[in-house]
């Protein structure tokens, strides 16, 4: 009889033992796709204003050329103006 409790006990246990460790798991597995999600959302925003800054540069880029092409800049001024965009 005593060892028909005993088997028993030991059985709850390990049941228990095993949900906890599947539950841990679980729940890193989540965490894990939660973090990813984040991560893509967060590139896709990086690349996006990248993309952003990229047209607004070489729209300032080609206003820059055609304030020089017109005669308003000298090349000297234009060369200024070109490394102070591309430097900041």
């Amino acid at each position: 009889m005593e060892k028909i409790i005993f088997f028993g006990l030991v059985i709850l246990i390990m049941g228990y033992v095993l949900y906890l460790g599947g539950m841990a798991i679980m729940n890193g597995f989540n965490a894990k796709e939660a973090n990813r999600v984040e991560k893509e959302e967060l590139e896709e925003e990086t690349k996006t204003n990248i993309s952003n800054d990229n047209s607004s540069l070489s729209d300032e880029l080609a206003k820059l050329n055609s304030l020089r092409e017109s005669g308003v800049l000298t090349q000297e001024e234009f060369e200024k103006a070109k490394n102070k965009l591309l430097n900041t």
